[in-house]
């Protein structure tokens, strides 16, 4: 019995993601991607136009679980600095999670490829700092300081999910996490007090 498209779809996105997570993998063609999945290159582009596009749906399926998981923390957090606190430790948990997907979120898996999907990286990252912003900017202590510290909580989750790539995946983006974000907010106290 044939696999329906959505199906084959979300095999074809997984096993790009699966790829993505051995340590130092070699260029991901879409010549490996079909004998992974054991049929021709033919059938993929039924599903997809060219790797890009299976690039841009997997950037499409990471922005989507990862937007998803900030409304739930939103709705459930009343408290924004514990919004803010709770996304920033969900993004490295799901970069933890989810290794393949990480090395999209960096830009790392995209060198190389269409120039359109290093801009949609970039974009999704300015989506995530624009959505600290918005949480920190209910913060009474911090609203004026909000950008500064929204870029700088994003650089520091971008550096963490390149860490984890680029030590193939030993060295936890969580990492010293606790003690870190009391760090911030002890910084954010600080500036603000001034």
């Amino acid at each position: 019995m044939a696999s329906k498209p959505n199906d084959r779809k979300k095999q074809i996105l997984q096993v790009l993601a699966d790829m993505l997570q051995v340590p130092r993998p070699e260029k991901i063609t879409t010549a490996a991607i079909a004998s992974r999945l054991n049929v021709s290159e033919a059938a993929l582009y039924r599903h997809f136009a060219s790797k890009a596009q299976m690039y841009m749906a997997l950037l499409d399926y990471i922005e989507n679980a990862i937007f998803w998981l900030v409304q739930k923390i939103r709705s459930e957090e009343p408290d924004a600095l514990r919004q803010v606190e709770k996304i920033i430790a969900m993004l490295l948990s799901f970069s933890e999670k989810n290794p393949g997907m990480t090395r999209v979120l960096t830009g790392e898996a995209v060198v190389g490829e269409d120039s359109r999907l290093r801009g949609r990286v970039a974009q999704l990252q300015e989506k995530l700092e624009r959505t600290l912003e918005q949480s920190l900017t209910q913060v009474n202590e911090i609203p004026l300081m909000a950008p500064a510290f929204a870029n700088m909580l994003l650089c520091f989750v971008v550096g963490r999910w390149y860490q984890y790539s680029s030590s193939d995946f030993r060295r936890s983006p969580l990492g010293e996490w606790p003690k870190e974000w009391l760090a911030f907010v002890g910084s954010a106290s600080v500036t603000a007090a001034n």
